[in-house]
C-alpha cells in the first residue's frame, strides 16, 4: 500500500508537470511566464530523462545515481531561487528592484560562501557535502524570500492574484523540504529523516503544481484569453567512506 501510494503521487506529479507545461504553451501564457516554463522543463528533464537513465543503468545504491540525483536537485534549487527573483521583480517598482537586485546577488554569494566555509573540516568529501549543504541553505533562503514576498503582496493594493497564487505554490515547495532538512540537521543525520525526504518532496511538488494550475486557469478565466519535486526515489547519500541508503 505504501509503494502504491508513493507511485501514485509520483506519476500524478509527472502528469501535472507535463500537463501544466502543455497548457501554458497552448494558451499563450508562456509569453509572460518564461521563468515558470523553464522551471517546468527542468523538472520534466530531471524526472523523465536524467534521473531515470542513471537509476536504470546504475541502480539506486550506486554512486553515479547519487551524484546525478543531488546535482539535479541543486540545479532545480538554483532555478527556484531564480524564479523567486523573477516574482520579486514583478512585485517591485523599478526603483525598489534596482536596490533589491544587488541585495539578492549579495545573499546568493553569502549562501555559497557560508556553505563552503562550514565544510572546510570535511575535506575528504568536500564536493558531495558542499552540494548537500548548499542545497539546504538555498532552500532556507528561498523560503525566507518567499515569505517576505507573500507579506509584501498582502500590503500591495490591487496585487496580482495570479502572482499571489504562484508565490503560495512556491511556499509549499520550499516549506516541506526545508522543514525536513532542518529535521535532518537537528537529529544529526537520522536515517529516517533522510528517508522522509522521499515522501515530503513529491507531495510538496504536487501541492505546488496544483496551486499553479489553479492560478493559471483562474487567470485565463478572469481575462477571457490565454495571455525544491516530483522526484524518483531519494538515492543513497554519499559519505566519506562510501554510501548509505536513504
Amino acid at each position: 500500500m505504501d509503494k502504491l501510494l508513493a507511485s501514485g503521487v509520483e506519476y500524478t506529479v509527472y502528469a501535472l508537470e507535463a500537463g501544466l507545461l502543455v497548457y501554458l504553451l497552448s494558451c499563450g501564457l508562456w509569453k509572460r511566464q518564461l521563468g515558470v516554463v523553464f522551471y517546468l522543463i527542468s523538472l520534466l528533464a530531471a524526472d523523465w530523462a536524467v534521473r531515470p537513465y542513471f537509476f536504470h543503468h546504475y541502480g539506486l545504491n550506486s554512486l553515479a545515481y547519487a551524484n546525478c540525483y543531488w546535482l539535479t536537485d541543486v540545479v532545480l534549487a538554483l532555478e527556484a531561487f531564480g524564479l523567486m527573483c523573477i516574482f520579486l521583480r514583478r512585485a517591485c517598482t523599478p526603483q525598489l528592484w534596482s536596490v533589491l537586485r544587488l541585495s539578492l546577488i549579495f545573499v546568493f554569494i553569502l549562501v555559497a560562501a557560508y556553505s563552503y566555509l562550514s565544510l572546510l573540516s570535511h575535506k575528504a568529501n568536500l564536493a558531495h557535502d558542499f552540494i548537500y549543504q548548499f542545497e539546504q541553505n538555498l532552500f532556507f533562503t528561498c523560503l525566507v524570500l518567499n515569505t517576505l514576498l507573500f507579506v509584501m503582496l498582502q500590503r500591495i493594493e490591487h496585487a496580482e492574484q495570479e502572482l499571489g497564487l504562484l508565490v503560495c505554490g512556491m511556499g509549499i515547495q520550499f516549506a516541506g523540504p526545508a522543514a525536513n532538512l532542518a529535521l535532518v540537521q537537528v537529529t544529526s543525520g537520522w536515517p529516517a529523516a533522510y528517508s522522509l525526504l522521499g515522501y515530503v518532496m513529491p507531495f510538496c511538488t504536487l501541492g505546488m503544481l496544483l496551486v499553479w494550475l489553479y492560478a493559471f486557469t483562474a487567470a485565463k478565466n478572469d481575462t477571457g484569453q490565454g495571455g525544491s519535486s516530483g522526484r524518483l526515489r531519494v538515492p543513497v547519500l554519499v559519505e566519506a567512506h562510501g554510501v548509505s541508503e536513504v
